[in-house]
Formats: C-alpha cells, sequence, structure tokens
C-alpha cells in the first residue's frame, strides 16, 4: 500500500485521532516557542501521567468525573441540547450529598462509623441518590423552561451554574463550615459515606465511582442503541418537525434528556468529595463540567468512546501538573492548550466532507 495513500486514509477515516495527533503536535509546538524542548515536555507528561502506580491511580481519580460529565453533555446533545451547565450541576450535586451525609452523621452516628462494606454501599447509595436528585432537579427546570417556555438551555444553563456557585458557597461558609479550618470546606462526613477506594495505586484515591462510570457508560449506550428510549432522542435531536409529525412528544423528551444529564453530571463529583477529600471544598472542582464538554465532542457523543475521550484528558491534566517543577518555561496550562486544539480539530466538520483519493 502507498504509504501517503495510507496517511490520508487514516487522516480522514478516524477523524478523533487526527484530533489527537494535532493537538499534541500544537500544544508541542507552543511549548517549543516557549523555549522548551518539545520531546522532553512530552516524557514528562507521558512519565507524570503514568509513570508509577500513584501517577495511575490520579489519572483515573481526574478520569472519574469526566466520565460522568462526558455522559451528561452526550445525553443532551443527543436530544439537539446543549447542556453547558454540568459544571452547575455538578456542584449542587455534590453539596447535596455532603448535605445528606452530615444531617445524618449527627443523627445516627453509630451507622455513620460503619466501616463495613455494606455500611459503605448503603452510605454511597443515600449520597448518590442526594447528588443525582439534585442534579437531575437543575436539568428539569432547564429542559422545562427550553421546552415549555422557549428559553435557550444556554442562557439557562449558565445562569443555573451563577446561582449553584452562590448557593453552595453561601451553604459552606454559613451552615456546614468545618470548626476546625479556616479554609471554605465542610466538616467531613461520616466514614460509612465515603467512597469504597481501590488498593494498588500507592494511596491514589480511586473510588468505585470510576467503576460505576464505566457501567453507566454502558447503560447509556444500551439505551442510545437497543431502546425506544434512545430512538425518541435521537429523532428529536436531528429532525423535530419529523418527530412531532411521528407522534413523539419532543417537549417531553428534552425535559426528560436534560434531567438524565442532570443526574449524570451530579453524579461527578462524589469521587472527588467522598473519596479523596471526605468533604465538600469550594473550589474542589477543575472545570470538570466544562471539560466535559471538550470529552463528549472528541468522543462525538458515543458513551463508550467516553470512556477513552476522559482517560485522555485526564492523562492530560495528571502529566501537565509535573511541568510546573520540571521545566522552566512552560506551566499546567499546557494541557489547556492541548485540550483546546483536540477540541478545534475534531470540531473541524471538514474532516468528514472531505474524501480521500
Amino acid at each position: 500500500m502507498n504509504p501517503l495513500h495510507f496517511g490520508k486514509s487514516i487522516f480522514f477515516r478516524w477523524p478523533w485521532l487526527t484530533a489527537i495527533m494535532m493537538g499534541l503536535t500544537t500544544g508541542l509546538c507552543a511549548a517549543a516557542v516557549a523555549g522548551e524542548n518539545p520531546f522532553h515536555v512530552l516524557l514528562i507528561m507521558i512519565k507524570a501521567a503514568v509513570g508509577s502506580p500513584y501517577d495511575v491511580g490520579m489519572t483515573l481519580v481526574y478520569t472519574t468525573p469526566l466520565i460522568f460529565s462526558g455522559l451528561s453533555v452526550a445525553v443532551a446533545y443527543r436530544a439537539g441540547l446543549f447542556n453547558i451547565g454540568a459544571e452547575g450541576q455538578l456542584v449542587v450535586g455534590g453539596m447535596a450529598a455532603t448535605a445528606v451525609a452530615l444531617r445524618l452523621s449527627a443523627l445516627l452516628p453509630d451507622f455513620a462509623a460503619d466501616t463495613s462494606f455494606s455500611g459503605k454501599a448503603a452510605g454511597m447509595i443515600v449520597c448518590g441518590l442526594a447528588a443525582g436528585l439534585t442534579g437531575g432537579f437543575i436539568g428539569l427546570m432547564i429542559g422545562y423552561l427550553r421546552a415549555r417556555r422557549g428559553s435557550h438551555e444556554v442562557v439557562t444553563s449558565i445562569m443555573m451554574n451563577f446561582l449553584a456557585m452562590a448557593f453552595t458557597s453561601w451553604l459552606v461558609l454559613e451552615k456546614f463550615h468545618s470548626t476546625d479550618t479556616q479554609n471554605p470546606e465542610t466538616s467531613p462526613v461520616g466514614n460509612a459515606f465515603k467512597a469504597i477506594n481501590f488498593r494498588g495505586f500507592d494511596g491514589a484515591p480511586v473510588t468505585i465511582w470510576f467503576v460505576i462510570g464505566i457501567l453507566t457508560a454502558g447503560l447509556i449506550a444500551f439505551l442510545f442503541d437497543r431502546t425506544m428510549f434512545g430512538f425518541r432522542l435521537r429523532a428529536c435531536g436531528e429532525n423535530p418537525v419529523a418527530a412531532t409529525f411521528a407522534g413523539i412528544d419532543t417537549g417531553r423528551q428534552m425535559i426528560i434528556a436534560m434531567a438524565l444529564a442532570g443526574v449524570l453530571a451530579g453524579f461527578s463529583g462524589l469521587g472527588d468529595i467522598l473519596g479523596g477529600a471526605g468533604r465538600f471544598r469550594i473550589g474542589f472542582s477543575s472545570d470538570y463540567g466544562f471539560t466535559g464538554i471538550a470529552v463528549a465532542l472528541l468522543a462525538g457523543g458515543r458513551p463508550l468512546a467516553i470512556i477513552a475521550s476522559a482517560l485522555l484528558f485526564g492523562a492530560l491534566h495528571k502529566g501537565a501538573l509535573d511541568l510546573d517543577f520540571e521545566t522552566d518555561h512552560v506551566t499546567r496550562d499546557l494541557a489547556m492548550v492541548i485540550q483546546g486544539c483536540v477540541v478545534l480539530f475534531a470540531s473541524a466538520r471538514w474532516f468528514n466532507r472531505i474524501k480521500s483519493p
């Protein structure tokens, strides 16, 4: 086979791979312009992301919320909606889970102190329900305003983000603030409400929420491809007029899609809050909700591909942390440059329109 033809075939048939390679190349070129050896920068990032069991564990820690936020964006997009409010939904969901855990810890101290598997499983279920229902309620309101009142979901979800940040900050500082620190964080939750951690990562707080995220991606893929629910969402997203003539209540589908997106976003922060920290901290999210948009875009909205996309962005986030210490001219912000370039190339629809010879 002609190498040139083979290269063009890869370029056009796998645009996601092209986006990754071109985004990474652009970021490394930016590092070279800044005065750093791009190969040295690449080696630092690879070593920081997967160089040790602890590094691998931290990569998985950063991947976990991105799986849920990416799925949240993908579900909304399936119905023709753009959920830019995942950041606010994950913050509110995390605050709700923490508040419920703290209240139950005060009311049921014996249960809160239980460290058995069954006790932790019950605590995780309670926190998961609190986070999912709260995030889902926010998504439900956004979907209702879009479907029944004509308010654009981008505008309402952005406004919800501001409300979520302000409300959770007030709760932390005025209602649940820790008495043993001046940092803007709540008191620690009881042991029963802390997520089950995996061993073998040298202390990295990899929790069972990572596995739950993978299983959730498989469930969403099944709903998309094998159920009438997924078909209705796709019909609503691709051609709402035709869907309406076919008897599908497009408004109802929008509300359901945004509510489900809110539930998934509400789960995003639980691995961090109930895993490593064990408490809610203002600003704990490293823009997981917004990065989830990039994760879903690179994956083309496919749930199973979101797992791989989230791993990539999690590795970029972890790998870039060491740049602050190992280089003189670039910082961890290089990861943002690479992520932005990857998204830019992934969104270039001309990859799919131009035919290779």
